[in-house]
């Protein structure tokens, strides 16, 4: 008897609980699917909240830019000097029980491969399924992206990576080195500045920082770029790289304070800290790495989704390579509104192939 014969049939299966999975999984409720019937939620984390959970207590709500609610559920009343991890954790595990999504946890998806009669065949830690359609709604922070320099191994202090941050008290009194010109590099310099004895901040490229409004019109303009790269198959960036970073009251006190005040790229780490081919040394005690994420798949890579650029070609949210593998949360759905949008357009295509293809004897 073969992997398939024992296997659970179901129509649709999503992978991933954070807001591109429950986003996708409300709108297949809401369009007649049933949980468990029809369709299964399979997320790997304890609890329900997605990578929300994994938050470092100081990054409070209130500090959290552009979240937005979930269909059907607004998030309201959440205070702004809770950590957001409990905020959103909590407003995750309402939003699963109001709409009954029966969201199976903790499953650990291993691979996603063909199947028999046109399924698929999700194979994970707590059986396996057979499906007619599958949207995978993994985001990112399961792949933190650590880049490579020479010496790095020699560094007798301590490096980590934003996923692992804990806050800012524990940097008290030692040398920091951040690397990366995101939002959590900045948010974990201004953090760490009054209990660091000295941080030193560090980017590959120089910090574009943009002022007024971030209105509907530049989003989509940044949007419409990350699309165009997934269309052409190449590795998805964040809309936050193309948007740059926002020039607001506390950025401006801390560039006026020299707390951002960037460095080129090292070019090595040695055992005390980090150097410059021009001769330029900085002592560190640790390397925090705000380097971001890189999106996680590599359960499908059975499937031969990926172009020769990197990336797999998606155009909404369809894989171009297989119709039925929807890729929520990729890309330019990496924000939260967009994995709102995503989902429901996933559904929609996912019904309309349903109608189309026979369901196998």
């Amino acid at each position: 008897m073969g992997v398939q014969d024992t296997a659970r049939e179901i129509d649709v299966v999503v992978i991933g609980a954070g807001q591109a999975g429950l986003s996708s999984a409300y709108h297949l409720r809401r369009t007649g699917f049933e949980p468990e019937r029809d369709f299964v939620v399979l997320d790997h984390a304890p609890q329900p909240g997605g990578a929300w959970q994994f938050r470092w207590p100081s990054l409070t709500y209130g500090k959290v830019h552009g979240m937005h609610s979930l269909p059907g559920m607004e998030l309201t009343d959440g205070d702004p000097a809770r950590p957001s991890s409990e905020v959103i954790a909590e407003y995750f595990d309402t939003y699963e029980r109001t709409f009954d999504l029966r969201v199976r946890r903790p499953v650990d998806v291993r691979t996603v491969r063909e199947g028999e009669g046109g399924r698929l065949l999700v194979e994970t830690s707590a059986g396996t399924w057979t499906t007619r359609a599958l949207i995978n709604a993994t985001g990112t922070w399961d792949r933190p992206f650590w880049p490579r320099y020479p010496g790095q191994e020699t560094f007798r202090g301590r490096q980590l990576h934003t996923a692992q941050y804990p806050g800012p008290e524990e940097f008290a009194g030692q040398r920091v080195v951040v690397v990366g010109g995101g939002t959590s590099g900045t948010q974990h310099l201004m953090e760490m500045a009054p209990y660091a004895a000295e941080t030193t901040w560090v980017t590959r490229r120089p910090p574009v920082f943009h002022e007024g409004p971030f209105d509907e019109g530049a989003g989509r303009a940044a949007v419409a770029l990350v699309e165009e790269r997934v269309r052409q198959g190449l590795p998805p960036q964040s809309v936050v790289s193309v948007t740059g970073l926002p020039l607001n009251d506390t950025i401006r006190q801390a560039i006026d304070d020299r707390v951002l005040d960037r460095l080129p790229m090292f070019d090595r780490i040695t055992e005390d800290g980090v150097e410059w081919a021009d001769g330029r040394r900085v002592d560190a005690d640790v390397i925090l790495w705000a380097t971001g994420f890189r999106a996680a798949i590599d359960h499908l890579a059975p499937l031969r989704l990926r172009e020769p650029g990197g990336g797999i070609r998606v155009e909404g949210t369809r894989a171009v390579a297989d119709p039925r593998i929807h890729l929520v949360g990729y890309g330019p759905s990496a924000s939260t509104i967009g994995a709102n949008r995503a989902g429901r357009s996933a559904v929609r295509d996912i019904r309309r192939l349903l109608a189309q293809v026979p369901v196998a004897a």
